[in-house]
């Protein structure tokens, strides 16, 4: 399998970007803010799942691995395939589908090309429970919010951390620790 495509963008088109990896050319379809956010010539990291069938092998990339969790959770949901969770990813960040399908909003996941409103109430009723809390958290000392691009948040997240725990195990980690370190700290603290 392959876990993650590091290179420059060569070519864009429709909603795939082609990556550079020692001049070998690497068709990866994205999300429209991922596609957006990736510059012709400029270098690019996505984190991939590789999804074979019996005619096609096919690379979905993702900037962040919590959008590559939600992707993978996303396609469990019968009647929901790859390009279909990349149309619902598309509709917005990880972060707002997220907490679109924590909330039980079906409206917003049905504004996705190709999803209708039975798939999009299916998502949320199967999914509600399994992506974690919003973003915004209340705590005891009012509402705390989850940095955007913490990359260790979104690596515990992909470890399997709900959004509060993983934001709960980093909170006396140091931030100005690598990624690595911090996620090593919080893990050893629970």
């Amino acid at each position: 399998m392959i876990a993650h495509v590091s290179g420059v963008v060569a070519e864009k088109f429709g909603s795939s970007v082609i990556v550079d990896v020692h001049d070998i050319g690497y068709e990866v379809q994205v999300a429209a803010s991922d596609f957006d956010q990736s510059l012709l010539g400029e270098p690019v990291k996505f984190y991939t799942y590789h999804h074979i069938r019996e005619q096609s092998q096919e690379l979905f990339g993702f900037s962040s691995l919590a959008a590559k969790k939600l992707f993978e959770l996303l396609i469990t949901v019968q009647g929901v395939g790859p390009k279909a969770a990349l149309s619902i990813l598309s509709v917005g960040d990880s972060e707002q589908v997220r907490n679109a399908i924590a909330n039980s909003d079906s409206g917003f996941v049905a504004k996705a090309n190709g999803v209708g409103k039975k798939i999009a109430e299916r998502v949320v009723v199967d999914l509600s429970d399994k992506v974690g809390l919003p973003v915004a958290v209340a705590s005891a000392s009012g509402t705390t919010v989850a940095p955007a691009g913490d990359e260790a948040l979104e690596a515990l997240m992909a470890l399997g951390y709900t959004l509060q725990d993983a934001m709960t195990a980093l909170e006396g980690v140091p931030k100005d620790a690598s990624t690595a370190e911090r996620v090593t700290l919080a893990l050893r603290a629970q």
